[in-house]
């Protein structure tokens, strides 16, 4: 089969993907706890396989220890690259695109992989990622991981958008708008509901300002989006990792 998509810039780096893996353990943790095969794809891992590694310890310490991951790369060289790493079947390597390989996955982990193809092209590729009724967790994230969004979408549709930011690094929300994931990036002008969330997101930041931690302040402000009527999933626990996830905008 041949692979479908381009080849990505490749960067990476150790720890980049924390803050989605987190998340993918425990948003998707109950879904690979009950499958028959708890197979997850990291789609376009990049130059090395540093990030693929770090998913399966993860989530084999959080979810459970058979767990499965496959990286996926276009590039044969990384694929080769990659081969050391692998410790079947725990951990394999293989040559793949949005066909995913042929393979059928519980998740999909699909991260600065769509930031470089045009907008109109992302649906298409949602839907082929989820196809065989996998879960993605499509975003990008700044070099270093410090700030991230991502959507969740199933059959081809998103459902949620997260937003996560080290708390000790975020000057300002708007912050996000950099790395918001491709289908939203250009959409962020007066009249999108994107743009509203993250000006709203903005002036509740600025209403929060205290003489207390950065913690403490990003709690408040999500708490005080949730009282502006702003439908917040999750409660504290997940809020002071720095994450804020609600509806696709847009979505309904």
């Amino acid at each position: 089969m041949k692979p479908v998509g381009e080849i990505t810039r490749g960067t990476t780096n150790p720890n980049r993907l924390r803050r989605v893996d987190n998340y993918i353990a425990y948003r998707c943790g109950a879904l690979l706890g009950d499958a028959p095969r708890p197979l997850v794809v990291d789609l376009g891992y990049g130059a090395t396989p540093v990030t693929a590694v770090e998913l399966r310890a993860r989530l084999a310490a959080a979810v459970r220890p058979d767990v499965m991951v496959v990286g996926l790369e276009i590039d044969p060289v990384r694929v080769e690259a990659a081969r050391p790493y692998a410790q079947p079947p725990l951990l394999d390597f293989r040559r793949g695109g949005f066909e995913l390989a042929g393979t059928s996955p519980v998740v999909v982990r699909a991260f600065n992989v769509l930031r470089q193809y045009a907008e109109e092209e992302v649906a298409a590729a949602w839907h082929q990622m989820t196809a065989t009724g996998a879960v993605l967790i499509e975003g990008t994230c700044d070099e270093l991981g410090r700030t991230a969004t991502w959507a969740v979408v199933e059959h081809g549709v998103p459902s949620t958008l997260t937003l996560s930011a080290r708390l000790s690094d975020l000057d300002h929300p708007a912050t996000f708008a950099e790395r918001l994931p491709k289908a939203l990036i250009h959409r962020n002008v007066p009249g999108e509901p994107v743009h509203e969330l993250l000006r709203a997101l903005g002036r509740a930041w600025e209403t929060e300002a205290a003489p207390f931690g950065p913690r403490q302040r990003w709690i408040a402000t999500v708490r005080r989006m949730r009282d502006e009527g702003w439908p917040v999933h999750d409660g504290p626990s997940r809020w002071r990792l720095g994450e804020l996830t609600l509806p696709w905008p847009g979505a309904g």
